[in-house]
């Protein structure tokens, strides 16, 4: 309860602070009364969808709640930002003034209206930007393509070709016709098998169910396979009991099957062609910074000849960084999810490709290697909390297999 009067107090002050701009530009009473009225409803609705109704992880509306929230708190934080700057310049100036002459009283120079007019015009980016996640760059789909080469990989499978997929987060999703073209999306690259990296669902297993018969409809030469993200455990919400806990673990198992997907539970899968195979090591979910730590590489991958060919699926790229690469030889590729590339940043190829999140994760979006080997860390299909994405696409990856000298 506390934290809650904290934050309340601190939103009160950044919507007085910002609200200076508002008052300096515009001069219509309505219009103080309307953006006053909208701030206060706004943060009304956070306080009650996010922190009294919040059962786990935020889903439909609390998760477009928090987006506009969120929009319009990074616009206000701007107009602050361009505010104290120039109180301060103000102050100098006031300062200044007072001593030079004695007699003014009303030192302090009354804001400018241009800095407010700037103010605003530069806070409307992002939050027009981030509006406009909301409605249309979630569903943006983009097919990123790789040739990777690998000096060890069975002659048989070169131009091998993978779709990996990862982070639906089923109970975020909201559009069937959207959600249907990716899959359709998906199924076009006629890839020779199709690989998911975790977390299908936010919560619950019942999240997949408006989505199951779509979600079978993924289809592949070789299969599809899938593995746990930390939140297919369901550890994110309160259950009445261990056991109603373990029945939805079950339901999880049981909706694979029912999909037609091949799920692994640290475990392995061998792929045939003729007398040459690869091997499919399905982790699960191992992550840092307190995330679930149930994955086994070792258990997932006993049997196996340290000769074989093997692809890595594992959720957390955090878990390629903190154990796999000590293993770096026996592990071709490495498949990973996870960060979302946080849904927002930049990206234009061969120029710039920034997150926040790369702050957190060194491995975090696209290709990486290291010794000769590789990991993807894909940037996911869904989306979590909010619910858009600004210059960082839902991702659908496809990987082409190449025989050859590998000089990574």
């Amino acid at each position: 309860m506390l934290r809650w009067i904290i934050a309340l107090i601190v939103l009160g002050a950044i919507d007085f602070y910002a609200f200076q701009a508002i008052k300096t530009v515009f001069k219509k009473r309505w219009i103080r009364i309307l953006y006053t009225s909208l701030s206060v409803c706004i943060i009304i609705a956070f306080v009650y969808f996010v922190g009294v109704q919040r059962k786990g992880v935020l889903e439909p509306p609390a998760n477009y709640v928090l987006g506009v929230f969120l929009s319009f708190l990074l616009a206000k934080i701007i107009l602050i930002f361009f505010l104290f700057s120039e109180d301060l310049l103000r102050g100098v100036y006031g300062v200044f003034k007072k001593f030079k002459s004695e007699q003014q009283t009303n030192f302090l120079p009354s804001r400018r209206k241009f800095v407010s007019n700037i103010a605003l015009g530069v806070a409307a980016i992002p939050f027009s930007s981030l509006l406009y996640g909301m409605v249309y760059g979630k569903y943006n789909y983009k097919v990123f393509k790789y040739t990777l080469t690998f000096d060890d990989l069975p002659e048989a499978f070169n131009g091998y070709t993978i779709t990996q997929i990862s982070d639906i987060h089923s109970g975020s999703l909201d559009n069937f016709e959207k959600v249907s073209y990716a899959m359709q999306l998906i199924n076009e690259q006629q890839s020779d098998v199709i690989l998911f990296t975790g977390d299908l669902v936010n919560n619950k297993t019942s999240e997949i169910n408006p989505w199951k018969n779509l979600f079978s409809k993924l289809k592949a030469k070789d299969g599809v396979f899938s593995v746990m993200g930390n939140h297919d455990y369901g550890d994110y919400i309160k259950w009445k009991s261990p056991e109603e806990m373990l029945e939805n673990l079950q339901k999880f198992y049981k909706a694979h099957k029912e999909m037609g997907w091949t799920l692994l539970l640290n475990q392995h899968h061998y792929i045939y062609k003729g007398n040459s195979k690869i091997a499919l090591v399905g982790v699960e979910n191992w992550g840092e910074n307190g995330f679930k730590k149930a994955g086994d590489i070792k258990r997932a991958s006993a049997g196996l000849s340290k000769n074989d060919f093997k692809i890595v699926m594992s959720h957390d790229p955090s878990h390629w960084k903190s154990i796999i690469k000590k293993h770096a030889k026996n592990f071709q590729l490495t498949l990973s999810g996870h960060t979302h590339g946080m849904q927002f940043g930049i990206e234009i190829p061969g120029w710039i490709k920034w997150s926040p999140i790369k702050y957190r994760y060194e491995n975090w979006a696209g290709i990486y290697t290291y010794k000769n080997r590789y990991i993807n860390v894909n940037r996911g299909l869904g989306f979590l909390g909010y619910p858009g994405r600004v210059g960082i696409s839902p991702e659908i990856t496809v990987i082409k297999l190449k025989k050859g000298t590998n000089s990574a």
